[in-house]
């Protein structure tokens, strides 16, 4: 056997196992490469646990990355650029922040204790105000302290403060398949003159296919009425997948935005040929503005692209700024300052991987692509967002409210000059949260959705005076 036939064949093995590594879950190659040093668990061993908060390295996404990369011998962290590639090593840093995230969860932050939450700067007690069979997706309150809110299927009620309700009959053809359904409620920024009510849902031209679709119409006598279509995409726009509908809609200088998620479609995020991925820009009588960033794209309302899914859009009264949330896949979802005609990445670039556990991506950062202010690895699924302007939470006021799914949190994000300084769990483990809202009294209102009895309620956080405050 010559020395040209077992260099050959050490090249092929090596490329096998080193093929093999990459394809296998980021929880696969822990288990085989780094728990016999840092543990099971990764409490440690013969190396550093990698779930507290001492480092021997820099302990950012990248430096933990390069330490994978090229090891330190002399302490003896082998290197691993000849076995995993950087998609795989980028996948073994989220699956180590997942564990350390788990491991330094503190259970009783955030918790209802006895009925109330106690916060930093606030307690709290949750006061529910109506319960609905189906998942609630959003709400809106009317001028009378009354409030509009969708369930995904397909109703639409009118709740008063007293909690009765009434069903709004006449609603158009709703498509309900997985997170497709009834979708979004907002009032025109002048309902009281006007009576128009925005609605998102998704919708079927062939009934085997779903699209997001923007309308606006009236209530009257508990009927909708006048309804008028404000976006409706094409035919060939549409997916038989019963997700990423985005389909959120807020207001700015009498224009109104409304997102649209990439349906399953990841590459049509970096297509301006297709509505999906994108954060949309309208009059409000649904015509396209003469300054949107595209006028001779097939899709001119196009505001903003690169989007995954984003479920939560708000406007900053403070500063006029327009944030949105969108779900990562596992980890990396985003918070994103959304600017005119910029491109927010997915899915070139991403924080997350595969729901799997394999490698998507090695790319976080690529130039021409916008970096999210802020990004959750683990995530924590988040819906809807809401910047406080309210009294009853003085110490809130001008931050920043961000709703969660699988994690069942609320959480506080204090922001100075636009930029996130602080992150606080407000709530948590009260089941998933789909939308949070403001009262023209400065009640903040949650729906909240239980997905094992098929099941919401709404729910309002009363303040409380504690003796530590």
């Amino acid at each position: 056997m010559n020395a040209l036939f077992i260099s050959t064949l050490l090249i092929v093995l090596s490329t096998l196992i080193s093929t093999q590594a990459n394809a296998r879950t980021a929880a696969g190659v822990y288990r085989d490469y780094c728990a016999d040093c840092h543990g099971r668990n990764l409490e440690g061993g013969l190396g550093p646990s990698l779930t507290d908060s001492v480092w021997l390295y820099d302990n950012t996404d990248q430096g933990i990355e390069k330490i994978i990369r090229d090891g330190s011998i002399e302490n003896g962290m082998p290197p691993f650029a000849a076995t995993l590639d950087d998609k795989a090593i980028r996948s073994l840093v989220i699956h180590i922040r997942e564990k350390a995230s788990q491991a330094n969860n503190d259970e009783s932050v955030g918790a209802v204790e006895q009925g109330l939450v106690q916060t930093k700067h606030h307690a709290f007690e949750l006061v529910e105000l109506a319960k609905f069979s189906g998942i609630t997706w959003a709400m809106a309150q009317l001028p009378d302290g009354s409030f509009l809110v969708t369930i995904r299927d397909k109703q639409l009620w009118h709740l008063q403060p007293d909690g009765s309700a009434t069903e709004i009959k006449g609603l158009p053809d709703i498509w309900q398949r997985g997170q497709g359904g009834l979708l979004d409620v907002a009032l025109h920024p002048e309902f009281e003159k006007t009576g128009w009510v925005y609605l998102t849902y998704s919708e079927s031209q062939d009934l085997f296919s779903g699209m997001t679709t923007l309308v606006r119409g009236k209530i009257e006598q508990g009927k909708w009425q006048q309804q008028q279509i404000l976006f409706s995409g094409d035919s060939d726009d549409s997916s038989s997948a019963g997700v990423h509908f985005g389909s959120r809609i807020i207001f700015k200088d009498n224009h109104l935005y409304f997102t649209i998620g990439d349906r399953g479609r990841k590459e049509q995020a970096q297509s301006l040929d297709h509505p999906n991925g994108k954060v949309h820009r309208l009059t409000l009588d649904g015509a396209t503005p003469a300054d949107n960033p595209y006028p001779d794209a097939k899709y001119p309302s196009i505001w903003s692209y690169g989007h995954r899914n984003p479920q939560g859009i708000t406007l900053n009264p403070a500063t006029g700024d327009i944030w949105s949330v969108e779900h990562g896949p596992r980890g990396g979802d985003e918070l994103n300052l959304i600017k005119k005609g910029l491109n927010y990445g997915w899915p070139e670039i991403t924080h997350g991987m595969n729901y799997s556990g394999t490698p998507m991506t090695a790319n976080t950062a690529k130039a021409g692509m916008e970096q999210p202010e802020v990004f959750w690895v683990p995530s924590l699924a988040v819906s809807a967002v809401h910047f406080y302007q309210g009294n009853q939470f003085p110490q809130w006021r001008g931050h920043l409210l961000v709703a969660s799914l699988r994690a069942e949190q609320l959480v506080l994000l204090e922001l100075k000059d636009s930029k996130v300084q602080s992150q606080e769990v407000l709530l948590r483990n009260q089941d998933r949260i789909r939308d949070v809202i403001e009262g023209r009294d400065g009640s903040i209102y949650l729906a909240l959705e239980d997905r094992g009895t098929n099941s919401s309620r709404i729910v309002r956080l009363e303040p409380v005076e504690t003796p530590a405050q």
